[in-house]
């Protein structure tokens, strides 16, 4: 798992954990460690792995990516890796520059598209925003298919251990489309506690990275949002898994449940 600790890496390692599978996780407190940054730590990371599941951080669109995913494919190729399951994102034209670096590296491949994880609400850095009871982002009314991370991660895991998906590009969505509103509308149902939306100039959004020390370019990809490009449902999910995606609203009802929206920010 090359960005095994994160949203979709760890449900992945878990999902295979639990069927008895060597999960070797990649990150940087790993033993051996691996770091996207330090091209000296992958072939320890890569050595007698077969099949690999890429997930870029931040994100395949940003400056850099691509010529750092492409090094990463050929070292895999070079250390025996006979398998890649590569997340990318939907939408996303510098995402296909690597997605095309995996289909042509010789190695059984599957991409896995998605845009908006449900769960940025409840494991990324909006988490405070919904603690906080106002979600203020630079997104106005644009709808986005928001997608489960759980969905997400029993289709890399299938991928990874079935040679039927090879070959494929499964493009990610939830079953309905939904505002930004709709979502802190859901997430306040499920709490039963207040959650405006508001919508921030682009500026705003930038002072709201800097303040959370995250990359600025990210602010540029909310235009995939705003522009309507990624507002249409795909049939990914029932595609790889034989049955329809989980919808934001039984998110919510799950997250909520655990209490993780229930504490107070510090």
């Amino acid at each position: 798992m090359l960005g095994g600790t994160g949203k979709t890496g760890r449900r992945i390692a878990s999902l295979l954990t639990r069927r008895g599978l060597p999960v070797r996780i990649g990150s940087r407190s790993a033993q051996p460690p691996f770091d996207w940054d330090r091209p000296q730590t992958w072939d320890a990371a890569l050595d007698g792995v077969q099949a690999a599941y890429l997930s870029f951080y931040p994100d395949l669109a940003l400056p850099g990516a691509a010529e750092t995913v492409a090094a990463l494919v050929d070292r895999a190729a070079a250390r025996g890796v006979r398998r890649l399951v590569l997340l990318s994102g939907r939408g996303e034209p510098q995402a296909v520059v690597s997605e095309n670096t995996v289909r042509r590296s010789g190695l059984e491949w599957t991409i896995v598209r998605s845009s908006w994880f449900s769960q940025n609400f409840s494991e990324g850095f909006l988490l405070d925003a919904v603690l906080s009871g106002e979600l203020a982002l630079p997104v106005g009314d644009a709808a986005e298919p928001f997608t489960d991370a759980d969905d997400i991660a029993e289709v890399a895991a299938a991928a990874l251990t079935d040679a039927r998906h090879a070959g494929q590009t499964y493009e990610l969505t939830g079953p309905r489309l939904l505002t930004f509103a709709d979502a802190a509308a859901e997430i306040a149902k499920a709490t039963g506690r207040p959650l405006s939306f508001v919508a921030l100039r682009p500026e705003e959004f930038t002072a709201v990275l800097r303040e959370h020390d995250l990359p600025e370019d990210l602010g540029d990809l909310f235009h995939l949002i705003t522009d309507g490009r990624n507002a249409s449902l795909a049939d990914g999910v029932q595609r790889a898994l034989g049955r329809p995606p989980r919808d934001f609203a039984d998110y919510a009802r799950a997250t909520a449940a655990t209490g993780v929206w229930d504490r107070a920010l510090p």
